[in-house]
């Protein structure tokens, strides 16, 4: 159990300590974001990042809900005490 705990945290660090320069816009708010960039424009500098955070919301959505449902629907471990006393079948 606690190695894949520290599996999945090692994955997550990993995960979120690597991020590739990614380009996640349309051409038109690309086209937008280049000419407000060159022209002096700070505030289209963020448009690709906030591109990206609404990309990420629905993923990290789902991850909380399937955890959520992992955790409530798993087999959890339960002790039956029966007598050890052979059966007939007759």
């Amino acid at each position: 159990m606690m190695k894949k705990a520290v599996l999945i945290l090692f994955m997550a660090i990993f995960t979120f300590a690597v991020v590739p320069q990614v380009s996640a816009q349309c051409s038109m708010c690309t086209i937008n974001a280049e000419q407000g960039v060159k022209n002096g424009n700070t505030t289209t500098a963020g448009l690709n990042t906030g591109v990206l955070y609404l990309l990420a919301i629905p993923y990290l959505l789902a991850t909380v809900v399937g955890i959520i449902w992992y955790k409530k629907y798993r087999k959890k471990n339960i002790a039956i005490n029966i007598k050890r006393e052979p059966i007939n079948l007759n």
